[in-house]
């Protein structure tokens, strides 16, 4: 059972709100039995839902533009990948972007922090509705939660301490993703993921002979990375210093840019 919070409000999800003054006077009446009723704990997820922003975005943001230039570099330079149909260059880039840069974040060993940003007061809201020109639609912003789960990837791919060689064959085996939609070379893209699943097994085997499980746990922890919502890196990382500009434009005209 769920108790409403008294302090958040925010209650069972969908659940209409008792009269409270009611509601405490009909549960006094009528129960004066010792016996002893455990109250049911309540899990606020106020604190999850709360929006963030990052605590020293002009470090940080420096720091992910980086990351960013390199990624894509590092996409540009893969022979296997200019052979490819440039249709299939750009739907394996829009898919898969948002993982690789989170790896190259991981690689750099780029930490950051978050603060909450403030909600407008609800003064502020009831002077404004309905004056002035018509407002702009709220830009999505990062929440508590969405940030959480992405430094608990981030730190699981940290703890498995990969070399520069497990990072660049971990890189393609993601960006070679043959499961992307509507790609007209998928037998051979997968080909190329194959490949680079070998590539991976044969740094491990020397590296770390007695670990038989690394090579299953490296995989598994690169696929959390595509539960990330792109649109999160992007509003965290990006739209401080890109506006309303469109990453995916942007990564893309950095893949052609001579």
């Amino acid at each position: 059972m769920e108790v409403e919070c008294r302090t958040c409000h925010c209650g069972p999800a969908g659940a209409e709100k008792p009269n409270v003054i009611l509601y405490a006077i009909l549960s006094q009446k009528g129960h004066t039995s010792s016996s002893y009723q455990p109250q049911a704990q309540h899990v606020c997820q106020c604190e999850g839902r709360k929006t963030v922003r990052l605590r020293d975005p002009m470090r940080t943001c420096q720091a992910a533009s980086g990351v960013l230039v390199k990624t894509v570099s590092f996409v540009r330079n893969l022979p296997s990948f200019g052979l490819l149909p440039r249709e299939d260059q750009l739907m394996l880039l829009e898919v898969c972007w948002a993982p690789l840069f989170l790896l190259g974040l991981a690689q750099e060993k780029v930490g950051f922090e978050v603060i909450e940003t403030r909600a407008p007061s609800m003064l502020k809201r009831i002077l404004l509705d309905g004056r002035g020109p018509s407002p702009e639609p709220e830009r999505s912003q990062p929440t508590m939660a969405g940030v959480q789960r992405l430094q608990s990837c981030l730190s699981k791919i940290w703890s498995l301490d990969l070399s520069p060689k497990e990072y660049a064959y971990l890189k393609g085996a993601v960006l070679f993703n043959p499961d992307v939609p509507c790609l007209q070379t998928s037998v051979y893209i997968e080909s190329l993921q194959l490949e680079a699943h070998r590539a991976l097994q044969e740094v491990l085997l020397p590296q770390h002979p007695s670990d038989q499980s690394r090579f299953a746990r490296i995989l598994l922890s690169a696929s959390t990375l595509r539960a990330i919502p792109p649109a999160l890196i992007s509003d965290l990382f990006f739209r401080p210093i890109i506006g309303d500009a469109d990453i995916v434009e942007l990564v893309m005209e950095m893949l052609y840019m001579q």
